[in-house]
């Protein structure tokens, strides 16, 4: 090609007076300065982008792990578990994580362990907490209740930080339970306790009041409550009785019993 031709070339321009040819800059949208960060990764070292990957997978892993407002379980089996969580059923063995971040501890034909949010507690058949938030600054919060199969209302919940199984008992003056399951959860409440007497259904027994340090279900938690050991196998499960129930507003929701912590 000549050097006449060549600087013709370079001289057309187009409708508009806009130039052409290999001398025209192309256009670019601009990026996202977002984007350009995460893939502009050629002046990074490969410990740079180690850590901008865990930051995005970290980041892709929160958004797809929803909170869990509800957790109810609706089958038991060996070794397996079928849970409604929200609005979705899972089927989980143990050591299983569902997408909603609910794991699946150990499962048998009478209870299930479950850790929420990090928090274990162990849930019998039709067994079912929902908790609610007012807000993100000031947190009001509330528990839902449904009764199992025989009409009772149990929890999930914990005493002084061992995961328990608590029967609602507003016929109970205290919280309620047997020698054994006060030794399970660390309690020496010969040593500690008072010794006193109680009158139940099968008569006059010796109990010894203590005090609870952290009583809690769901995300309801209260300290230095009430308590009485009974000496013998009953009662059969943990009674939350009113030392407890009486520093919450309780309220009925259709069938469910709703426990609100008192602001």
């Amino acid at each position: 090609m000549s050097s006449a031709q060549g600087s013709t070339r370079r001289n057309t321009r187009c409708p508009g007076g806009m130039p052409a040819g290999p001398t025209s800059a192309p256009l670019r949208p601009a990026a996202p300065h977002i984007l350009s960060e995460i893939f502009s990764t050629r002046r990074r070292s490969p410990i740079s982008r180690s850590l901008l990957s865990l930051t995005w997978a970290l980041l892709m892993a929160a958004a797809a792990a929803p909170a869990v407002e509800s957790v109810q379980v609706l089958g038991l089996f060996k070794d397996r578990a079928v849970v409604l969580l929200g609005d979705r059923q899972r089927v989980l063995r143990p050591g299983e994580t569902s997408p909603e971040g609910v794991k699946l501890v150990s499962a048998n034909a009478r209870e299930a362990v479950l850790e929420v949010d990090g928090h274990r507690a162990t849930y019998r058949l039709g067994s079912r907490i929902s908790t609610r938030f007012a807000g993100a600054d000031e947190r009001e919060t509330s528990v839902r209740i449904w009764p199992g199969e025989d009409g009772t209302y149990t929890v999930a919940g914990s005493i002084d930080g061992f995961p328990v199984t608590l029967l609602i008992d507003t016929g109970a003056s205290k919280v309620a339970m047997n020698g054994v399951q006060a030794k399970r959860l660390g309690i020496d409440y010969q040593k500690v306790g008072k010794p006193s007497f109680a009158a139940t259904a099968s008569g006059v027994v010796k109990t010894y009041e203590i005090v609870l340090k952290r009583v809690r279900i769901g995300e309801i938690e209260l300290q230095d409550v009430e308590a009485g050991v009974i000496d013998g196998p009953h009662p059969r499960e943990v009674l939350l009785g009113m030392s407890f129930l009486e520093r919450l507003e309780m309220g009925r929701s259709g069938k469910a019993l709703e426990l609100r912590k008192r602001p």
